[in-house]
Order: structure tokens, then C-alpha cells, then sequence
């Protein structure tokens, strides 16, 4: 206790001290009756005398009076009043406590002290505290509610969290306490893109939002159901370097006490253009150059004769000159080469 007391008696005869509500005699003179040894007396001077309390206790409260032994007697009563900071009793408050969501919760905070101590609850994050009517329709939010007793109805995941009871009694300290309300529910896993799409050879980042209490083993599998990561709440998978082996279906699944829920993500291969044509603009030489360039390609991959089965071409010239029929093939040829690249070179261009 924090409190010393103090009665002053003024002299002109013995002194006596009387504790008035037991009629107990507690000091004479400087001389202490009473076998307490947190009693006192001292004599300041002539006609002042002090009855000191050291350490008071809530049982040294009530009437002191001091009596002057004179003719007639004189006396004089003074109230000593001993306030007690607020303590928490632990035995009769309540401590972490574990719901099903969707079910009542109660959290009891008690107190000693004098005056009596006044229960303030509050939430730490001071999010509010959601109180329901009495047949748990209409819900209000509140920063602070009071009284022993917190009666939460129909408790949501969002309503878990710390909760603190704070006892006060206008002598400091106030005291507080913190109860964690933990709100169990099956896991929910969330998957922001059911399609994943990426090129051969890039880095990919496979992504589940996962909501679960208790706390969940979260994992990845394949459709051969191999296990590939560890616990996380958003639960991230990332290929590196992807190959054609990883396309196909991915599970991300949370597991805990109460349930499992499951995510589905499908891979698969992006093929990006061979060439952009915004942004990549040419010249016309260089155009006229890729153009006899990719004509160049077309001739080198087609192989073998250019004639249709049953041409008049197929048919061998017969003239009465052999060195000249011989020639005229040749020029015949060129000549055909020449239509024919210049046909494809113009296909092109009208792309």
C-alpha cells in the first residue's frame, strides 16, 4: 500500500489514541499499546503529537481519534481513508480463449481494489469491438465497451484478434490484461488466376490466397500429386527458366485441424511472335533485301522440279539440230526461272 496516514493531536495534558470504530487503545503518550509495529508516535514539540501508520493497509481504514485527558476531556476524530490501486485477479479472468466461427464467445476480466475498480474492454489494434442484439441480428461497432463481462455472438474471422481488459479506479496505475480470441474456421484458398500462360524458357510465378484457423500446412502439388513447397499465407510457386515438361495442372492446397480446401492453376505455353511489327520499322532498300532474301529462303527450301506432273513441259523438243535443241532448253529454263521468282517475289510484296 502506498498510502501513510497521518493524525495530529494538540497538547495540554496526556494524550491518548483511539482507534474509534474497535475502541482499541492504540497509543499513550509516545508509548504504543497496540502490538503493531507499523505504529508510531512522535512529539514534534511542545503541544503537537503525530500518530504515523507506515504501510497502510486496508484494515488501518476507519475513525482515529485522539483524546486529551483534561477537565472536561477534549477530543478530536479524524477519517482515514485507504484507496488501493486496481489489481487483475488472474484466477477469476479469463485467458486465451478458441472458437468455432459462427459460435459465442465470453471473455470475464476481474479486479480488486478500492474504490472498486471499473472494466473498460478494447481491442489492440483498435479495430472496435462488434456487439449483436439479443438475438444476434443487428450488430453495432464500438471502441470500447464496459463491464466484466465481454459476450460476443455469432463471431466472424475478422472479430479474432487481442483483446484487452483495462481495470482503473482513479488511483494509479491502472492495470490491463491482453486475451487472444483465436476464431477457427475451414481453410479458403483463393486463386487469383485459375490460367497462367508463359512463354518456354521465362520465369513464371504461380500465386493461392489462403485464409485458415488454426494455422495451415500449405503446399504445392503437380497432377501427379508431388509435393513442391512449404507454409506461407500467400502461397507463391515460381519456375524458373520453364520448360515444356512443367505445363499442365497445379494444385495448391491448405490442410489444417478443421478442413482442407484446394486451388487449381493451369499452365500453359505462351508462344510469343516471331516478329513485332510495331516499333520495327525499315527502310525500303532494306525491306527490297529482305524480300529477295526471304524469296532466296523460299527457293533453297523448295527442292526439286517446279512442273506439274502431265505439263506440256514434261514433253522432250525435238529439233533436227541437237546442239540447238540443246540450247533452246536452256533458254527455255532460264526463262522459266525468271517468271517464277519473279511470281514470288511479287506474292510477297502483297503481303
Amino acid at each position: 500500500m502506498r498510502t501513510v496516514g497521518e493524525n495530529i493531536c494538540w497538547r495540554n495534558s496526556g494524550v491518548a489514541w483511539i482507534k474509534a470504530d474497535t475502541k482499541a487503545i492504540l497509543a499513550i503518550h509516545e508509548h504504543v499499546i497496540t502490538n503493531n509495529a507499523r505504529l508510531s508516535v512522535t512529539h514534534n514539540d511542545y503541544n503537537t503529537w503525530t500518530l504515523n501508520i507506515k504501510n497502510a493497509q486496508r484494515s488501518d481504514r476507519g475513525l482515529y481519534m485522539c483524546q486529551v485527558n483534561t477537565d472536561p476531556m477534549k477530543s478530536q476524530s479524524a477519517f482515514l481513508e485507504v484507496v488501493i490501486p486496481p489489481d487483475i485477479i488472474s484466477e477469476e479472468t479469463s485467458g486465451d480463449l478458441m472458437v468455432p466461427e459462427g459460435s459465442s464467445a465470453k471473455l470475464t476480466c476481474k479486479a480488486r481494489g478500492h474504490p472498486k475498480p471499473e472494466i473498460v474492454w478494447r481491442r489492440e489494434d483498435r479495430g472496435g469491438i462488434i456487439t449483436r442484439d439479443a438475438n444476434g441480428g443487428a450488430k453495432t461497432r464500438q471502441a470500447s465497451v464496459e463491464g466484466e463481462t465481454l459476450a460476443l455472438t455469432k463471431v466472424t474471422r475478422s472479430e479474432m484478434g487481442t483483446y484487452m481488459c483495462i481495470a482503473s479506479n482513479g488511483v494509479p496505475p491502472s492495470v490491463s490484461k491482453q486475451m487472444m480470441l483465436h476464431v477457427n474456421f475451414h481453410p479458403m484458398i483463393q486463386v487469383p488466376n485459375q490460367l497462367v500462360g508463359a512463354p518456354i524458357g521465362t520465369n513464371v510465378t504461380l500465386i493461392c490466397h489462403v485464409e485458415a484457423s488454426p494455422k495451415a500446412i500449405n503446399y504445392w502439388t503437380r497432377e501427379s500429386e508431388e509435393k513442391l513447397s512449404v507454409y506461407s499465407v500467400q502461397m507463391r510457386l515460381i519456375i524458373r527458366i520453364l520448360q515444356k515438361h512443367d505445363l499442365g495442372g497445379y494444385k495448391c492446397i491448405s490442410k489444417n485441424s478443421i478442413g482442407e480446401a484446394e486451388g487449381n492453376i493451369r499452365l500453359y505455353d505462351m508462344r510469343l511472335p516471331e516478329h513485332s511489327h510495331k516499333g520495327n520499322e525499315v527502310s525500303d532498300d532494306e525491306d527490297t533485301l529482305e524480300t529477295r532474301d526471304h524469296a532466296n529462303r523460299l527457293n533453297n527450301v523448295y527442292q526439286g522440279s517446279l512442273r506439274e506432273s502431265g505439263s506440256t513441259l514434261d514433253t522432250p523438243i525435238h529439233n533436227g539440230d541437237g546442239a540447238s535443241s540443246v540450247s533452246s532448253k536452256t533458254n527455255y529454263c532460264q526463262k522459266y526461272k525468271l517468271i517464277i521468282t519473279t511470281l514470288i517475289i511479287f506474292f510477297i510484296s502483297q503481303r
